[in-house]
Parts: C-alpha cells; structure tokens; sequence
C-alpha cells in the first residue's frame, strides 16, 4: 500500500507540475501575442494596467490644497487648518468633500471612455488603485459605505454595466470598506448632460435618484461615499448627495476619478478664485 500511495502522490505532483508548466507557457504565449500596453496611448509596458512614462507625466494628481466642502484645488493653502471656495460659502454642496484622483486631461478622460464605452473592465482596478488614497483621506473604510451613482435600468441593459459600481467593487475590495450597489436608485432617465449649462443639468436630474426601501436601517449612522469617474459640473453628485441625506446617514461624500478643473482654478490669487463658481459649467472636450 506504501507503494502504491506513493505513486499516486507522485502522479499527482507531476501532474500538478505540468499544468503549472502549462499556464506559464500559455500566459507567456498570450503576451507575446497581446503584450500589456498602456491604457492612456497604447505603447507596450511592462505590466498590466501601468501607464508610459509620457502618459503618468501627463496625469494631474490632485493632491495639493483643496475647499474643505467640494474639495475643488486651490491655488494655495491658508493657516488655520480647513477653508472653503467662494462658491461653497455661498451655497454649501450637500456633500462633505468630493475629492478626485486626477484632474481632467487628455489621459484620464481616455481611461475613463476606454471603461465606459470600450469595455476595458480592466480599467476600473487602475482607477481605483490611484483612487484609494483619497478615500483613505475621507475617513476610516470601517465607517464607510461606498455606493455607485446609478445608471437607469435602460441605460444598463444597453451597456451591460455600470462603470462607476466595477470601480466601487475595486475600491472596497482595495480597502474593505463596504460596498452597498443599491441603497441608491435611478428612477428617472436621464439625457446626456454634455453641453448643457448648471441650471439645466440640475433641472434634468432632478427626480431621477431615490432610496431603496430599507435605504434608513442600512445607511444609518454610516459614512456614504458616493462613487463615479467624473465630476464636470457636480449636477449628478449633488443630486444624488441629496437623496442619500435623507437615509440618516451620518455623512454623505464624493470620490471620482477625474474632475474638470477650469485653469482659471489654477491661480496664485486668491481673490480671483474666491469670485468662481466652483462647479462652473466646462464644454468638455468630445473628440
């Protein structure tokens, strides 16, 4: 019997070698055919999901000072620990930070079409991977409930997905904060809201985001972080903001991965800042 339990084990080792063998030889195979190339411009990487030199150059980080309410850059930080934008002062967003990884550019806006209308599902790790960090600067992921905008059963069923939820499950399963893809719904549907000024994205997204029933018992107390891949003029994200407040959470965020940031942003005057409205309306590029 020793013998023969021998063999066995033996087989089964050899066995267990060669589909080892196997998988290396296919995935070697697979990248000499289908080399990793860089999600902004094309050109062959070394590795999955990593940018070219020129493209991770190009990307506008948005780490530095920020408007405590709508986290819009600033052209510098002040003492005295948090401030607020012109805009905010005025009227208070009805989120509590709506930090971005990235500014709008060329790049990031490839990714997040590439996710959105190429299918490159892939797209929503490298996403959230630059996006973790601004989450982690939002609170503790044991308080947080990372919730998707919603898209409208339409919209689904023609897409297939919801980019902003693929990006949701990469973030939670990146920090372990909790997921929740249906404490928010999209009854209304909605037209494109490219091109379209402040006051009429905010009058067509009106109405279109409820609660789930038992939205109160599984938001209650709890740190909502709404999640999307751009922020242009914030009419959606306020929307949704919104609603969310009226589910007894305790505080209700935003985090994207893009935010158009006009460059008249980009000032060393303050004063020139403190005029802007902080989520003026910008014609986003359509090439």
């Amino acid at each position: 019997m020793a013998t023969a339990t021998g063999e066995v084990e033996n087989t089964g080792t050899t066995a267990a070698a060669w589909l080892r063998g196997l998988r290396i030889l296919a995935r070697a195979v697979a990248d000499y055919a289908l080399p990793p190339r860089c999600p902004g411009c094309g050109v062959i990487v070394g590795e999955d999901r990593q940018f070219c030199l020129t493209c991770w150059a190009s990307l506008d980080f948005l780490d530095g000072p920020a408007c405590s309410h709508c986290s819009i850059p600033l052209p510098v930080a002040l003492p005295g620990g948090s401030i607020a934008c012109g805009a905010c002062l005025a009227s208070p967003p009805p989120f509590e930070g709506a930090p971005a990884a990235v500014a709008y550019g060329s790049v990031a806006r490839t990714v997040a079409l590439r996710l959105k209308y190429g299918r490159r599902t892939g797209h929503a790790r490298l996403m959230a991977r630059l996006m973790a960090r601004q989450l982690a600067a939002l609170g503790s992921a044991d308080d947080i409930v990372l919730v998707p905008v919603p898209l409208h059963r339409w919209r689904l069923w023609s897409r297939g997905f919801n980019q902003a939820a693929l990006v949701a499950d990469e973030l939670s399963r990146i920090s372990g904060a909790t997921r929740d893809h249906h404490l928010l719904l999209r009854i209304k549907s909605t037209a494109s809201l490219r091109g379209k000024g402040r006051r009429e994205r905010e009058k067509m997204v009106a109405g279109a985001f409820a609660l789930a029933d038992d939205a109160k018992t599984r938001a209650a107390g709890r740190h909502i972080v709404l999640i999307d891949d751009v922020h242009a003029s914030g009419a959606t994200l306020r929307a949704a903001a919104k609603v969310l407040r009226r589910s007894g959470a305790a505080r209700v965020s935003a985090l994207t991965w893009a935010r158009v940031v006009p460059d008249a942003l980009m000032t060393s005057n303050i004063f020139d800042f403190a005029s802007l409205d902080s989520d003026m309306t910008v014609q986003m590029m359509t090439g």
